[in-house]
Order: C-alpha cells, then sequence, then structure tokens
C-alpha cells in the first residue's frame, strides 16, 4: 500500500466517528419535531453517541493487542453499519438512542484500532508526520459533513443521514477487508480478564511520558469540545452572525488543517517536543491577547475570528506531536495505550468541555478565559512529565 493510500485509510477509519455526529446536526430540529421531543430531548442524540464513545475503548485496548487489529476491525465496523441502518429504520426516539449508543461503542473500537495500526508501522516523528496528515484529511469531515446532511434531507429526508452512515461505513469497510493486512507482528500473551487488563493498564500508566502527555492532551482536548459545544451561540448569540456559521465554523477547521499539514512538513527537522512545547505557549498566548482584545476594545468578529482561527490551529501542532509521543514507548501495547489515550482525550476531556462550555453567559470572555486556563494545566503537566526541561529532543 502506498503512503498515500495508508494514510487516507486511516483518516476514513477515524472520521466515521466524526461523521456520525456532525453529519445529522443539521437534522436535529426535524428530529425533534418528528419526535414530539420537548426542551432539549434532542441533545441525547449526540451525547448517546458519545457515552457509548468514551469508555469502551479501554476494553477494546487489550483485546486488540492480544488478538490483533484486522479481524476485530472489521467486526466492528460491521456493527457500526449495522447500526447505523437501525437508527434509519426505528420508529421510537429511545430505540433511536439506544442504537446510537451501541453505534459509539463500536466506533471507539475503530478509532482504538485505526491509531494501533499507525503506531504498529512507525514510531517517534514518522508517527507524528503519519497522524498529522491523518488529521488533516479528517479535518475535512466537520467542514463537509453538515453539508452533506443537509443536502441529505433535502433530497431523502433526514432518515437518511443515517442510511448515508451505514452506506459510506460499508464502502471503508470494504476497502479495508482488500487493502489492510494484519499489523500486529507480536501479539500479547497476556490474558484480558479484569485483573489482567489492569495490570495492563497499569504498566501503561507507570511510564511517566506516556500518562504525563495523555494527561495534558485531555486538557487541550477540553478547550476543543468546549468551542465545538458553544460555537454556535458564539456566533449567533455574541456577533449575530448564525447565519454564517457554517462559513466560520469552515475557516477554523480550515486552519487546524493547514496547521496539520505544516506539521507534517517541518517534525523532522524541528521534532515533536519543540514543535508541541512552543505551540502550546503560543496557544495560551494568543488566548490571551484575544481576551484583553475584547475586554479593552468590545467583542468585534474581525478582532476575534483570526485570533481564534490561530488559536485554533495549534491544535493542529499540538494533538498529532502529543499523541506520538504519549505512543512512542509502547509498542506491543499500543492497543491498550491507544485505548487509554481514547479515553483521557474523550470521557475525561469532556468532563472539563462541559465545564467550561456551561458557563457561556452570552460573552467570549467564559471561553477564553477556559481556554487559557486549560493550557496553564496542560503547560504545568507538561513541565513535570520532563522534569522541568522543555523544548527538548
Amino acid at each position: 500500500m502506498h503512503t498515500w493510500e495508508f494514510i487516507s485509510l486511516v483518516a476514513a477509519l477515524m472520521a466515521m466517528n466524526a461523521f456520525a455526529i456532525d453529519i445529522m446536526l443539521p437534522a436535529m430540529g426535524v428530529i425533534a419535531e418528528h419526535y414530539k421531543i420537548e426542551g432539549n430531548g434532542q441533545q441525547w442524540l449526540i451525547y448517546s453517541y458519545i457515552l457509548g464513545f468514551g469508555v469502551p475503548q479501554l476494553f477494546f485496548g487489550p483485546i486488540t493487542d492480544k488478538y490483533g487489529r484486522r479481524n476485530l476491525l472489521k467486526i466492528c465496523m460491521v456493527a457500526y453499519v449495522v447500526f447505523a441502518f437501525l437508527c434509519m429504520l426505528t420508529s421510537n426516539f429511545y430505540f433511536l438512542c439506544i442504537a446510537r449508543l451501541f453505534q459509539g461503542v463500536f466506533s471507539s473500537g475503530i478509532r482504538v484500532i485505526a491509531i494501533s495500526v499507525v503506531r504498529d508501522l512507525t514510531a517517534g516523528r514518522a508517527m507524528a508526520r503519519i497522524m498529522s496528515l491523518v488529521m488533516t484529511v479528517f479535518m475535512i469531515v466537520p467542514i463537509v459533513a453538515p453539508v452533506i446532511g443537509q443536502g441529505v434531507m433535502i433530497v431523502a429526508g433526514w432518515k437518511w443521514t443515517f442510511g448515508v452512515l451505514g452506506l459510506s461505513g460499508l464502502v471503508v469497510f470494504l476497502w479495508t477487508h482488500y487493502r489492510l493486512p494484519e499489523t500486529l507482528r507480536n501479539p500479547s500473551n497476556r490474558n484480558i480478564g479484569f485483573k489482567s487488563s489492569i495490570n495492563v493498564f497499569s504498566e501503561v500508566l507507570k511510564d511517566r511520558v506516556t500518562t504525563g502527555y495523555m494527561i495534558s492532551s485531555s486538557f487541550i482536548y477540553a478547550a476543543l469540545f468546549a468551542f465545538i459545544a458553544s460555537a454556535e451561540q458564539i456566533f449567533n448569540d455574541v456577533f449575530n452572525s448564525g447565519n454564517l456559521f457554517s462559513l466560520w465554523f469552515a475557516l477554523i477547521a480550515g486552519t487546524l488543517a493547514l496547521a496539520n499539514f505544516i506539521n507534517f512538513r517541518i517534525v523532522d527537522i524541528i521534532g515533536m517536543r519543540r514543535i508541541s512545547h512552543i505551540t502550546l505557549l503560543l496557544f495560551i498566548f494568543l488566548s490571551f491577547i484575544n481576551l484583553i482584545a475584547s475586554y479593552f476594545y468590545g467583542e468585534i468578529l474581525t478582532v476575534f475570528l483570526p485570533l481564534f482561527a490561530l488559536t485554533f490551529g495549534c491544535f493542529g501542532m499540538l494533538g498529532a506531536n502529543f499523541s506520538a509521543i504519549a505512543m512512542e514507548s509502547q509498542g506491543d501495547r499500543a492497543g491498550t495505550a491507544s485505548a487509554l489515550y481514547g479515553f483521557f482525550t474523550t470521557a475525561v476531556s469532556s468532563v472539563f468541555g462541559y465545564f467550561v462550555s456551561s458557563q457561556f453567559n452570552g460573552s467570549v470572555t467564559p471561553i477564553l478565559i477556559g481556554f487559557i486556563f486549560l493550557g496553564i494545566f496542560s503547560l504545568i503537566t507538561v513541565i513535570i512529565t520532563e522534569n522541568g526541561v522543555l523544548f527538548g529532543q
């Protein structure tokens, strides 16, 4: 397999998760009206999926380390497709949420295995380069998925937003079946019972660097979730430009994709730690400048948006490098380490992210303050992990 095909395949596998959330965003109100859901009940379409996605990663990690990547990946993908079509066929909102929950469960397995496959074949700066390109392709999904969802609703109705998930999952399954071999060279000989799994997780967490960068990443991803949760309110309530929300969101996501591509080009020359540590300081600095500007000059979109897009672009150089540093020493425990990393950057991060986004009060101040503090917590964790030495090799 050519490198570009491999990158595209891994990106497609990881994008199945984002696609399952973003494609249905335009249909939320229509679904609530169809099922006569009152208040904010339709939000369970998102939360049920995330609830299914978070914790099961801890179980998929040890399983894939013991039994391999390929077969378990195909099982998860088949289940993802089946539950997508069940979402389309159900006639009850609560059954729809249950189907979404199980779709999230098997989507978490796909994510764990996708990262494990990258770690099986690469390490260190090479992994950071691959993950940068994967994330560059991956970031196309949040830009185009809502547009696809809107188009599907116009042509075939909201239920086919789930049908498109099933069809796209089937295409990626066939691609995986015919093109991706087994990548785990040395399967684990450990048992995967509860006690044994706890021991394996403990072994991973004993690695100072792995644990430190997992925790540091959880703070950064919390900022990401905080923005996603409050983005529409920010542009609609603060700047009165909600009608152009998709444009602003695409601009910010495009900055993130560009940063991932730049990281791919320079990480071999500069190194993962130097890039990510400098970028983390820049993330805090830009958030602080944006806060000061909004306080002294008022909340002006033409000031906020460029600064915030640059701040958001920092995720592109933090996510890929932090994950590569965390996974670098794990080797045959890549599945377990990937599972723990996924747990920290979804389940744990969502708690911090919700706390920040829930403080929204009609101003950008709470989210900018949240970004600053989350960045500082991430920096402190990195400093402790690196024994006070930043910008190292």
